[in-house]
């Protein structure tokens, strides 16, 4: 059987230490269950009681049951001159209900010298004295070396001793760690595989290191390569200053390239709903270019290699997308062959045949040439595809829009929207206000014809950019307009361009709205309150 590598989040700790970066008691149990769903062993719920919302997140966490995880508490090693059991901060952590405790400690001389002033002899017994207090009273210990690395190449010997001195004292774990990022893999290779031999199997030695030099994923796995059997890290990389090393890459490269046994494979399948859930719950925007889960890390555009992805999917694909939960996607631009259009085409299940394809590619090139960007907008690309096909079915047909935008005396400013449209047979005059021209052009569309299609109410308009494509026009160039759109379940992009901004505006609401309508994400769409636009 491979052997077993785990898996120690820190998400709610190191990870709260990024810019910008916060949760709720509530969120931080959140985040905690989807870690556990995803199969994380350990899960690092912060300092136990360094502030009441720590207290409050460690009181819900102990009513809480977990099917995979362990809950561990951090803390440091005792204060200087101060006895272990008399130590306020390390008694919490005796009398805290998470089974494991982690504690960071010096190793460094130059932290002894300029942080603790403490002389070496001193910090070896901070370290010995603290984990046994706790090992003592029923607790697995980790201890986190902090600044390891940098301590090891300027005094290898004392990094050692450091870390013998937790071992004996009853630390099942010692972890290796690059705390400012500082370290290269084969700085890190190189000390992990001494600390491996000298310590023994007696002792698990663990990863933590962080991302200054942009080597946080690497320097973790070639650590593991050494003989490290656990790894500290955070969701998406999340930290303080470059981030900490990111468990969501870690992972998959571990499991599936290096053939460790980390978390079953139907979990690891979880990953990406997980990655993005707690991007979501930490309000923070997917990177759409992160290996393995990011929106872009199967998307192909290249006319050759959707070709290759098409006979044979290992030519441009390092792992199979399915395995992490990913979706392949196939994007369009003036770059696409036919195979790209038929790979899309195929995808959404409209029958295409290669006259078709080679249409819709001539028509591609000339809507790129004028501004539009289709890899951007796979919703409009869908209904090109069915344009051209004859498989076009419009929502509705226009006979006119109107938008008023009023400054009143008062500051306040009034957008007032009227259109005019015909649905089977039937016209429809509808006017609505909104907070801008967009907002009230999609009320009145629809007011007019929501009652014939009720799943409308459930597709809400999730971003809206608008970028100028010749700024030496100034007020006159040509505007283009990208929507987002949602159902909840799958999310699709939109496009207009136009010299009138509010035109171009039209044209992507319009096709944001049939894009979302279409058979292949008609049966996504849920019931659910009217959208509101962005």
């Amino acid at each position: 059987m491979a052997e077993q590598v785990l898996l120690y989040d820190t998400t709610l700790r190191d990870g709260m230490q990024g810019e910008g970066m916060s949760l709720s008691v509530g969120e931080k149990v959140r985040v905690a269950h989807a870690l556990d769903a995803l199969g994380v062993h350990l899960i690092e719920a912060g300092f136990a009681a360094s502030n009441p919302k720590e207290e409050a997140v460690f009181d819900l966490l102990s009513k809480e049951r977990f099917e995979n995880a362990e809950i561990v508490a951090f803390g440091m090693t005792r204060r200087r001159e101060v006895a272990a059991e008399d130590d306020p901060a390390l008694r919490g952590l005796a009398s805290c209900f998470a089974p494991v405790c982690c504690l960071v400690g010096k190793t460094w001389s130059l932290h002894l010298e300029k942080v603790i002033k403490a002389d070496p002899e001193e910090n070896l017994r901070m370290i010995g004295d603290s984990v046994g207090f706790l090992a003592a009273r029923g607790k697995r210990v980790i201890y986190d070396a902090e600044h390891f690395f940098d301590a090891y190449r300027d005094d290898p010997v004392y990094a050692l001793c450091c870390l013998r001195a937790a071992a004996e004292a009853g630390a099942e774990n010692v972890t290796l760690c690059d705390t400012n990022g500082s370290s290269l893999p084969s700085q890190v290779a190189e000390a992990a595989e001494r600390v491996v031999d000298e310590l023994g199997a007696d002792v698990q030695v663990g990863i933590h290191t962080h991302d200054d030099s942009g080597c946080g994923v690497a320097n973790s796995l070639v650590a593991v390569e050494r003989g490290a059997r656990l790894v500290q890290g955070t969701m998406n990389g999340y930290g303080e200053r470059c981030g900490n090393a990111n468990l969501i890459s870690i992972l998959p490269a571990l499991q599936l390239k290096m053939g460790f046994r980390c978390i079953p494979s139907e979990r690891l399948e979880r990953l990406t709903e997980t990655a993005h859930l707690v991007d979501e719950l930490c309000n923070v925007s997917p990177n759409p270019n992160q290996p393995y889960v990011g929106t872009n890390a199967f998307a192909h555009k290249g006319g050759m290699h959707v070709a290759g992805v098409s006979r044979d999917a290992r030519t441009f694909e390092h792992v199979d997308p399915t395995a992490v939960g990913a979706d392949r996607r196939v994007l369009v631009s003036e770059l696409s062959g036919k195979g790209t259009v038929e790979a899309r085409a195929e995808q959404t299940g409209v029958e295409l045949d290669a006259a078709g394809a080679s249409r819709i590619v001539e028509r591609v090139k000339d809507l790129e040439h004028r501004g539009y960007h289709l890899e951007a907008a796979d919703g409009s690309f869908d209904l090109l595809i069915r344009r051209e096909t004859g498989s076009y079915e419009p929502l509705f047909r226009l006979e006119a829009w109107r938008v008023i935008v009023e400054k009143r005396e008062d500051g306040r400013v009034a957008t007032e929207a009227t259109i005019k449209i015909w649905a089977d047979g039937e016209r429809y005059v509808r006017t609505a206000e909104g907070n801008g021209p967009v907002n009230a052009l999609d009320r009145a569309l629809r007011d007019a014809i929501g009652e014939r299609f009720p799943h409308l109410r459930d597709i809400q308009l999730v971003n809206y950019k608008v970028r100028i494509l010749d700024e030496s026009k100034g007020t006159a160039a040509v505007t283009r307009v990208l929507l987002d759109a949602s159902d909840g379940t799958d999310t699709w992009g939109s496009i207009g361009v136009s010299e009138n901004i509010i035109e171009a505006s039209w044209e992507a609401l319009v096709d944001s709205l049939e894009a979302g309508m279409l058979p292949s994400r008609a049966h996504h769409v849920r019931a659910g309150s009217a959208a509101e636009v962005v």
